[in-house]
């Protein structure tokens, strides 16, 4: 039992080691080299934090569909007291669903191994990208922000 204790640490001890020889050599291994290499990683950061939020999304609007659900549940004379708050929702389902589809796309239609024999035009479309991604990437935010708020509002 010391001895597997003992071999840990010393792993340990080689482990840290070597990553403080990186460090002070300026190099990591995740570290940007080119341009092309910083908006890929540009790219590659809004995609995942998109990605992270894609749950939060679905689940998101199939709370605002439960809410608009009820709503045209309710008796007749309730309803048109909540009519302007239904408009906003199904103004934000549909934001949800485009900011959904918006993703996909982006996805579907991106290529990380365009004009990779021709640096010019590929910093050019990775270029290009990173504002799409970062666009997708805050229509994203925004709908599920703006859901959240309108779920918390009473009607």
């Amino acid at each position: 039992m010391k001895k597997n204790i003992l071999l840990i640490a010393v792993l340990f001890a080689i482990v840290a080691c070597n990553n403080a020889d990186k460090k002070r050599d300026g190099h990591t291994k995740n570290e940007p080299k080119t341009l092309a290499d910083s908006l890929m990683k540009d790219i590659d950061d809004g995609h995942m934090i998109g990605m992270s939020k894609i749950g939060k999304l679905h689940n998101t609007r199939k709370e605002v569909q439960r809410v608009i659900d009820s709503i045209s549940n309710l008796s007749t004379k309730s309803q048109p007291s909540t009519v302007l708050y239904l408009d906003q929702l199904k103004t934000v389902i549909k934001e949800l669903d485009y900011a959904d589809f918006a993703m996909d796309k982006w996805m579907t239609e991106f290529d990380m191994d365009s004009a990779v024999n021709n640096m010019e035009q590929r910093i050019n479309y990775l270029a290009d990208e990173k504002v799409k991604v970062s666009k997708v990437k805050e229509v994203m935010l925004g709908s599920i922000q703006k859901a959240d708020s309108l779920l918390k509002t009473k009607f």
